[in-house]
């Protein structure tokens, strides 16, 4: 009975999280926000930035005694997809590797500001595009940071020795952006830290940029679940030939199709949060996230580009809101690692029989 309790308390927890998604992220989405959002700097809006902080939304994994929310994978990835339905560009899942490291690092105050929305404190990890690796360069230049020009600060890993210790640096100059096809941006900082934050970190960023990409999957899983639903709503309305095209069965078919295809996208994801959520770890946990990831990135693809074709004509014009779920996928299908290395990884990480 206590494990059905609190079963029962947890996916009540899912579904507030889910419903108190809609003051940022409302039913069917709001394009006209996301529209005029793009390609400009920083790229998002500060005040819904705050707003996502006086939600707690910022610090949903981060612990209670630090002033977070304690909450699993399955909380954040309710969250996550909520906000890919809406295309919300606010960097929430790129701040909770920071919220994971200024933990670890105990820098409470820091914590604190990130955690309000009153700062945007960015990881600054990656060296080379498609990778996981930790950054073996303490001067090498560090790519794809998602909208980086709203960032207070960033975190650099420095590799010292065998140890990948964590520095502070300002938001300021050596930094330049390149905007994405869905409108947001990348930051590529040149390395000026200020301070020393912690000596080991390691672990923890190996474990959140895990996190990240879970999460990403479960962005990209709303996302596509959005434009289906457009899809299915274009199909049931539009008339040729004296006929709703729904009606016509190689349309139906192909639906049908991207219907199953949604459906093992949701089962896989769900599935790794559950894993990692009931406590795995190491290889298992990295199987399982890996897993998803594939899954993810080939099925968020797959589903926008059809959606686009089933589209017609209209699909590829650029007002047509559909199009703005393939460009999102676009760009997130290779954040935090692509199919392939995922793919690599789930080989090399799966336990026997799962291959």
């Amino acid at each position: 009975m206590s494990a059905q309790l609190a079963a029962d308390d947890r996916a009540e927890s899912i579904r507030m999280i889910r419903d108190s998604a809609a003051a940022v992220a409302p039913p069917g989405g709001d394009t006209k926000r996301i529209r005029a959002l793009r390609q400009t700097l920083p790229g998002f809006d500060a005040a819904v930035w705050r707003q996502m902080g006086e939600f707690g939304w910022i610090g949903l994994r981060a612990p209670e005694a630090l002033g977070g929310a304690g909450l699993g994978l399955a909380e954040l990835g309710a969250l996550a997809e909520e906000l890919g339905g809406a295309l919300a560009p606010e960097p929430l899942v790129a701040a909770g590797i920071s919220t994971a490291l200024l933990a670890a690092a105990g820098a409470k105050a820091e914590l604190a500001s990130l955690l309000a929305g009153e700062t945007l404190v960015l990881t600054a990890w990656q060296e080379r595009a498609d990778t996981l690796a930790a950054p073996g360069t303490p001067d090498a230049s560090r790519m794809f940071i998602p909208f980086a020009a709203g960032a207070s600060a960033f975190l650099l890993p420095v590799r010292e020795g065998a140890e990948l210790a964590l520095y502070w640096q300002p938001a300021g100059a050596g930094l330049s952006t390149e905007y994405t096809y869905d409108g947001g941006h990348f930051g590529t900082l040149q390395p000026a830290p200020a301070r020393k934050l912690a000596d080991d970190i390691g672990a923890v960023l190996e474990q959140a940029l895990d996190d990240a990409a879970l999460a990403t999957s479960f962005y990209l899983l709303g996302g596509a679940e959005r434009a289906f639903a457009m899809t299915l709503d274009y199909l049931k309305t539009r008339m040729q030939f004296g006929k709703v095209i729904g009606t016509f069965q190689a349309l139906q078919h192909r639906a049908a199709d991207l219907k199953m295809q949604l459906a093992l996208f949701r089962a896989s994801v769900e599935d790794a949060a559950a894993v990692v959520d009931a406590g795995a770890s190491g290889a298992a946990r990295q199987a399982a996230i890996s897993r998803a990831k594939v899954r993810a990135a080939e099925g968020a693809m797959l589903i926008t580009r059809q959606c686009v074709q089933l589209s017609g004509g209209i699909g590829y014009t650029d007002q047509y809101d559909v199009g703005l779920y393939l460009r999102k996928a676009m760009v997130l299908a290779n954040q935090y690692g692509s199919a392939g290395l995922h793919r690599r990884r789930f080989m090399a990480t799966a336990p026997e029989g799962e291959e």
